[in-house]
């Protein structure tokens, strides 16, 4: 039996730049082969039974020859395996598909390539440089820089003189360490040594660095920067335009790095929302949602969930485990039909509109205090009443409706239970200069496990509970939101940000 190999590019970092058709292989697949420049989480979609194996090429060194790649390709095809080769940018530019690709077809084993976006366009485009623009270029090469250019021409499978004459942009890849003796050779071989140039490293991912300069200065303001590989090398006139067209770095979040303590289900959300501002998100959830299972309290109010007057929900986690319940005793939304719903905030409410219920009673503030405030003219004395929560939640909400004569039913659909951050947790976390807190238990369980915040960090809360609960555990609070929703401590975060630059400009 015969299997296929995919030959898949995975475009140059920014995982946004994966196609479509590369995630659906790399979920069906058997068998992952995988470069070191494929981007962040790119592997995240895999299957759990799917073989991974890392087949990356370090700078001088390779973890598995190329013919030994070439070989394992064509055995995995053979023994009938799905199996996809990710790469790295576009297989068949400077990525060596082709051989693999020859190597696959000798041997009659089926296979597709599946082009990425790759870096030698995309990079410069994420620094503001066209490779081609009518007025400045109406051509573009790319060209591997990997080989050493002071070895002489015997030895090179490049013509310089060809190159320095090329009438458009040079686009060279691989390029950083043998950079000096690139530009001098095409100096030497008549290249305008005043032409404008670029090298973007990191290109399309958050920490992108752009360095700009004239042909012949380039090399010493590299190293002067001290930039290291992966870069892409530019030369031509479109370099100029980068002053103009730059837009990365015009994000109001560039260069921060933005540590987001909430449940890793949740923070996918709040991560999107950062990273579209231009933050590098890390990830280090301090908490789990675990959902209780259908015990004797939570079945007893499903049972008579259509007598509750009011259902109060506090949370998102809370509404969609109710939903969720509700399910798995063959109700659905129609079951609240009779009742007045109350959501604390905006996430709740949209969690609660997800399910085709539209909340009746959304505070302005979105504390339980305010909630409380909120129902005061909805009729609760004598009436039952539903408060769905986690079990750690505060008392303010049920004990206020008790206090107004309604039965009250608290029932605690989830518990929030410690995620371990571990060692490469911490290691993100020292590199962040805003670290967020959207509840109090993500503050109580990161600082509780032990983690220390970075000196230089800012501390962000959504609102004045979790702020308290910082204060408590010792934490200065530099930033709260005034909305006390993740939309809000992203407004706060950015106006700190913001105000920050202002200051040093």
């Amino acid at each position: 039996m015969t299997g296929v190999v995919y030959l898949v590019g995975a475009g140059p970092g920014d995982p946004g730049l994966m196609t479509r058709r590369s995630l659906e292989l790399i979920a069906e697949a058997d068998v992952i082969l995988y470069d070191r420049l494929i981007p962040p989480n790119a592997l995240d979609g895999a299957r759990p039974d799917a073989e991974l194996r890392y087949v990356g090429k370090e700078p001088g060194a390779a973890a598995l020859p190329q013919e030994e790649i070439n070989a394992l390709l064509v055995e995995l095809g053979r023994a009938g395996r799905r199996v996809v080769r990710l790469k790295g940018g576009d297989p068949f530019v400077f990525g060596r598909g082709g051989e693999e690709a020859e190597a696959l077809a000798a041997a009659g084993v089926p296979f597709e390539v599946v082009p990425g976006v790759t870096a030698g366009v995309a990079a410069p485009a994420y620094a503001g440089v066209p490779v081609t623009h009518r007025d400045a270029a109406s051509a573009v090469a790319f060209v591997t820089g990997h080989e050493d250019p002071a070895k002489g021409e015997e030895s090179s499978a490049l013509d310089w003189d060809a190159l320095a004459r090329f009438p458009g942009t040079l686009v060279l890849y691989m390029g950083i360490r043998t950079l000096p003796q690139i530009a001098e050779r095409l100096v030497a071989a008549g290249r305008d040594p005043a032409e404008p140039a670029a090298v973007v490293a990191r290109g399309t991912l958050p920490g992108q660095r752009v360095v700009t300069g004239a042909l012949r200065d380039i090399a010493a303001l590299v190293a002067d920067e001290g930039v290291r590989p992966p870069a892409i090398a530019l030369v031509g006139p479109v370099a100029e335009l980068r002053d103009t067209i730059a837009w990365l770095e015009r994000r109001p979040l560039h260069g921060e790095v933005v540590a987001v303590t909430r449940a890793r289900a949740q923070a996918s959300g709040l991560a999107a929302r950062l990273q579209g501002l231009g933050a590098e998100v890390v990830e280090t959830p301090a908490i789990r949602i675990e959902p209780r299972p259908l015990e004797r309290e939570l079945r007893a109010a499903l049972a008579r969930v259509s007598d509750y007057a009011l259902v109060c929900l506090t949370s998102p986690n809370g509404a969609r485990l109710l939903f969720a319940a509700l399910a798995e005793t063959g109700r659905d939304a129609r079951a609240l039909a009779g009742a007045t719903v109350a959501a604390i905030g905006p996430g709740t409410a949209a969690e609660l509109q997800r399910h085709g219920v539209r909340a009746d009673v959304l505070p302005e503030r979105f504390v339980a205090e305010a909630l409380v405030e909120a129902l005061a003219s909805v009729p609760v004395e004598g009436r039952r009443v539903l408060v769905a929560r986690a079990a750690e939640a505060r008392d303010v909400l049920p004990e206020a409706l008790r206090q107004r004569g309604a039965e009250v039913d608290d029932v605690a659909l989830y518990e929030t239970v410690a995620e371990p951050l571990g060692d490469d947790g911490r290691a993100a976390l020292d590199r962040a200069t805003y670290v967020t807190f959207t509840s109090s238990s993500t503050v109580r369980f990161l600082i509780g496990a032990g983690a220390e915040l970075p000196p230089a960090a800012r501390v962000v809360s959504i609102g004045p509970v979790t702020s308290e609960t910082a204060r408590e555990h010792g934490l200065t609070v530099d930033v709260e939101a005034e909305r006390h929703d993740v939309e809000g401590l992203v407004t706060a975060l950015v106006a700190d940000a913001e105000s920050r630059r202002g200051a040093l400009a």
